[in-house]
Parts: structure tokens; C-alpha cells; sequence
């Protein structure tokens, strides 16, 4: 496992009954499909049970947002994973939705990729810090408003 990365649970969300279809591959290299919200829900679950991830990764149907414009739309909740012996808990560590994003997507199986602790680690990237101009040292010769002549 890369470095820096705990193993998650996730828990998709995704509305059966949005509007709307996208268009991506199940799994990189493969041929696009029309989906719908529900196809692509039947089309997680299957590609969950296919790569046995059944234990970290659990399914709503519900609003996953979005719902002003046709999606499909998904949403990720990651939580740890629990140790054995112990019941889950359920505060999440950190989120994220497809929300009008998947057509962006290179493939349907990217969405539990991405999110997986155990997935390949994206390289990340490193954006400078915008630099703050120095303030400029006082000299003696410039009189302060505040100061009596």
C-alpha cells in the first residue's frame, strides 16, 4: 500500500431516479456505455461483488445532489476502516461528489479507485504559495503621521 494513505471504507450514494445518462466505460480501456443513475448503481454494486470489496464499500439509494439539473449524479463518504471485533463507526473522514462531474470521469470504476485507500496514489499537485511582498524596513527619514514634528 502507497505510502501516507489508510485503508477506507466508502459509502456511495446515488439517486435511481435522476434524469439523465452518461456516457464512460465500466473499467479503463473498455467500451462506453450509455448509464443511467440506476444502471450505474447496478453497475457499482456488480463491479463491488467482482472485486470483492463487499466488506469496505456499502450502497444508498438517496439524494447523492444536485437534483436542480439532469444527472446522473454520485456521492463518496470515507470513513476508516474499523478494526476487527469492533463495531463501525460512523463519522466520516472526508467526502466527495460526482455531482454533473462524471462525464470527466476516464471510467465508471474510477469513482471507487479514486476514494480507496488501497488504490494507486494520484501524484499530487503542488501549487506554490503566493509570496507575501516583505515589509519594507523603516528608515529614520520618513516621519510616521502619528508622530509629533
Amino acid at each position: 500500500m502507497p505510502q501516507g494513505r489508510a485503508e477506507r471504507r466508502l459509502v456511495l450514494t446515488v439517486c435511481p431516479r435522476e434524469p439523465g445518462v452518461v456516457t464512460l466505460p465500466l473499467e479503463r480501456g473498455g467500451r462506453a456505455e450509455r448509464m443511467s443513475a440506476a444502471i450505474i448503481l447496478a453497475r457499482l454494486r456488480a463491479l463491488v461483488a467482482a472485486r470483492g470489496l463487499g466488506e469496505r464499500i456499502r450502497f444508498y439509494e438517496g439524494c447523492a445532489g444536485g437534483c436542480t439539473s439532469a444527472g446522473p449524479n454520485v456521492s463518496v463518504e470515507l470513513f476508516p476502516v474499523t478494526p476487527p471485533g469492533e463495531r463501525p463507526d460512523h463519522v466520516a473522514i472526508g467526502w466527495r461528489t460526482y455531482v454533473y462531474s462524471l462525464p470527466a470521469l476516464t471510467c465508471l470504476a474510477a469513482v471507487i479507485d479514486e476514494n480507496l485507500g488501497a488504490a494507486r496514489a494520484r501524484p499530487r499537485r503542488v501549487v506554490p504559495r503566493a509570496r507575501r511582498p516583505r515589509p519594507r524596513a523603516w528608515s529614520a527619514s520618513r516621519r510616521s503621521p502619528w508622530r509629533r514634528a
